[in-house]
């Protein structure tokens, strides 16, 4: 674990940061990929752009923190954002962690390869590199190392269920790890994929039997040609009962991840006894959209912030 004092200051924090991953040479962006704007943060939140978590290759991967502007005396809990975009498309702007930062979190946006960079299980082994970095570096950056919750939607959703369901699973994690855990304390799965096979042939306006929908370019290849990898690529397979509590939400009327595939790993959770709450978005579509939806947006949120307060703050 790399040992330096707590530092308050944004410049210092970007200075100790860097230290932790060896500094090399930076490929080219895909398009796909490019950083994120920075807009201005909103008042009390200060945010770290691009800080790198680790490299493959040539290749740096960077998370965006958004944390208090006043730091709090206590280690911070932890949220990790991973975002969306079919795995093909999106990038880490931490905008989603800003109200999580208002309420005294530290929380990072992961930038993970996309699928025209790699294809899986780069993208879950990424995402627990950037757990296990938290850990490794805790005390600088003053968190709670016990209190780390991932969050996402869509692929993101995807990603982080498949974080809660495969503690354990030592082909997923990061080689360069070190002993640091990429556990963790809670997820919150927004309409994300959990069973690629069920999707073939669902109702959706994706093909799932084409070879550039998004499933068969994260698996390169076809999911029925695939079905091993298609497998273990789904959180569904990993429920074995050792699973952080969950928050699962899904709108009804998704047309692009189909609604069943959050009901599947609510079964699924159900089954084995762990601690999950399903929350069915009535006549949503995906990403929650439509205009009158049960509940609303705001209640929605709200349902977020108070799952991670009950799972990560004492």
């Amino acid at each position: 674990m790399l040992k330096a004092p707590r530092v308050g200051r944004l410049r210092s924090i970007v200075t100790v940061v860097l230290m932790v991953v060896p500094l090399a040479a930076v490929s080219p962006q895909p398009a796909a990929q490019r950083p994120p704007r920075q807009p201005q943060a909103p008042q009390g939140v200060e945010v770290v752009w691009n800080v790198p978590y680790t490299s493959v290759g040539e290749r740096l991967l960077r998370v965006n923190i958004a944390r208090p502007a006043q730091i709090p005396d206590e280690p911070m809990p932890v949220a990790v954002w991973i975002h969306g975009g079919g795995w093909r498309g999106g990038n880490n702007n931490p905008s989603r962690n800003y109200p999580l930062a208002q309420r005294g979190y530290f929380t990072i946006s992961v930038e993970y390869r996309l699928t025209d960079e790699a294809i899986f299980p780069s993208q879950i082994t990424e995402c627990k590199a950037a757990i296990s970095w938290l850990r490794a570096n805790a005390e600088v950056l003053h968190i709670n190392p016990d209190k780390i919750g991932v969050w996402g939607s869509s692929a993101g959703g995807h990603l982080a269920a498949l974080v809660g369901t495969s503690m354990g699973v030592k082909q997923f994690e990061w080689p360069n790890a070190q002993g640091h855990s990429s556990d963790v304390q809670c997820v919150i799965d927004l309409f994300g994929p959990s069973d690629f096979a069920a999707m073939v042939g669902a109702p959706s306006r994706i093909d799932r039997t084409k070879a550039d929908c998004p499933e068969a370019l994260l698996l390169g290849g076809l999911i029925s040609e695939n079905p091993d990898k298609a497998r273990a690529a789904s959180p569904v397979t990993h429920v074995d009962g050792n699973e952080p509590p969950f928050l699962i939400m899904h709108g009804t009327e998704d047309q692009v991840v189909p609604f069943d595939q959050s009901e599947i790993l609510y079964e699924a959770l159900q089954k084995v006894g762990a601690q999950v709450t399903f929350v069915r978005v009535k006549g949503a579509g995906h990403g929650f959209s439509g205009q009158e939806i049960d509940p609303g947006r705001e209640a929605l949120q709200t349902m977020c912030l108070e799952f991670f307060d009950k799972h990560l703050k004492d």
